[in-house]
């Protein structure tokens, strides 16, 4: 069998192409999807878990597409899936960036996703040879990509707590109830955010459940949540409610809900219990197409991710097509980046509402339309 084995599309909706992984020179399970190319190049992260399909990489390669059309990038989307629990994980990076150095070296770049670190990302680089400073036809890039990056490791959470005050706002709620569902970087990026703009943080779900009071000081839960988003339940602060209920976080009750954690965490089978009015998706595919059918019916309003959650995809974007001015300092250089995620969040959020508020059903597709004939 072939390290790398292609299957191409049936029909325009299907991807690009699938490139389906086998291993060079190690065992290795796994896919990249190309959705579309645009001049050639596409980027996404790579996830790793032990039930990554080919199926739900496909999906989140979709998204990729959706997100740089709609931030105006002139870039395709893609995505990687490795099967694994993570055991010896650094022979499974090297066997990775070795089989998928081709793709890499030809115009696709991939980063990191749901269980990839930064330090797995330098591992397959490196056994692919693979620098992002450097592509033929494209300025060198003057800084290394470790350089670039690191500094911006909240701003998805930044664009995310824009998307959910620029709904506020429009909807002219000045202090609301907030649940955060997942506190991981993301999540806790957004819990600060929201906190330091006037809103109450009222409910918190992580691995192991949901807490939940009139206020939770997002500094006293920062200060016993570990690197990987689970809070200690022996070190909270007094007067708080904690479940371990299954979403639970969807019965507090809360103006706005902040989908920071798993795929599919809003389902048909768990809308009915939504109380907020507003959702704000900080992850991807955090809601099924059926649980938004729901909420529109019931007059909820939900921005997607492909809106929201652009940061860390609009950052790293924003180099590999070098768009980002590089000539700033580092400082001046990090502000641009999220002043760039903040206003394309800022306009996609009221753009999308205003088409809500003219038409029935999903006002994604028409803002899409607009977006990618802006684009060409």
């Amino acid at each position: 069998m072939s390290e790398l084995a292609t299957t191409e599309p049936e029909s325009p909706q299907d991807p690009a192409f699938t490139v389906h992984l086998n291993g060079s020179g190690g065992t290795l399970k796994g896919w990249v999807v190309v959705d579309t190319l645009y001049d050639g190049l596409a980027m996404g992260g790579v996830r790793m878990t032990p039930g990554v399909t080919e199926e739900e990489v496909a999906g989140l390669a979709r998204d990729m597409t959706q997100k740089f059309t709609l931030a105006g990038l002139p870039i395709g989307g893609a995505k990687g899936g490795i099967v694994s629990d993570g055991t010896d994980r650094e022979e499974t990076f090297r066997t990775f960036g070795r089989t998928v150095k081709p793709l890499l070296h030809g115009g696709i770049h991939l980063g990191i996703d749901m269980g990839v670190t930064p330090a797995d990302r330098a591992v397959f680089f490196a056994e692919a040879g693979y620098d992002p400073r450097y592509r033929l036809g494209a300025p060198d890039m003057p800084i290394d990509w470790r350089t670039y990056y690191e500094p911006l490791i909240d701003c998805t959470g930044h664009g995310v707590g824009v998307a959910a005050v620029t709904a506020l706002e429009a909807n002219q709620t000045e202090s609301a109830r907030v649940v955060v569902q997942g506190f991981g970087a993301v999540g806790r990026a957004v819990a600060r955010f929201l906190e330091d703009r006037g809103h109450v943080i009222v409910g918190v779900a992580d691995v192991d459940g949901t807490i939940s009071a009139d206020r939770l000081p997002v500094a006293d839960l920062l200060a016993v949540t570990d690197e990987f988003g689970r809070i200690d339940r022996t070190r909270l602060p007094q007067h708080v409610t904690v479940s371990a209920e299954p979403d639970a976080w969807l019965d507090v009750d809360a103006d706005l809900l902040v989908l920071a954690a798993q795929k599919h965490a809003l389902n048909a089978d768990n809308a009915h219990r939504l109380r907020a009015g507003l959702v704000v998706e900080g992850g991807n595919i955090a809601s099924t197409a059926e649980a938004r059918e729901k909420l529109r019916a019931s007059g909820s309003f939900l921005v997607p991710g492909v809106i929201a959650n652009i940061g860390g995809a609009g950052s790293a974007a924003l180099a590999v097509t070098r768009v980002v001015p590089f000539d700033l300092g580092s400082q001046a250089r990090k502000e641009w980046v999220f002043d760039w995620v903040g206003d394309c969040v800022r306009r996609n959020t009221r753009d999308l509402m205003e088409i809500a508020a003219e038409r029935p059903g999903d006002p994604l597709p028409e803002l899409l339309d607009v977006r990618g004939k802006e684009r060409g």
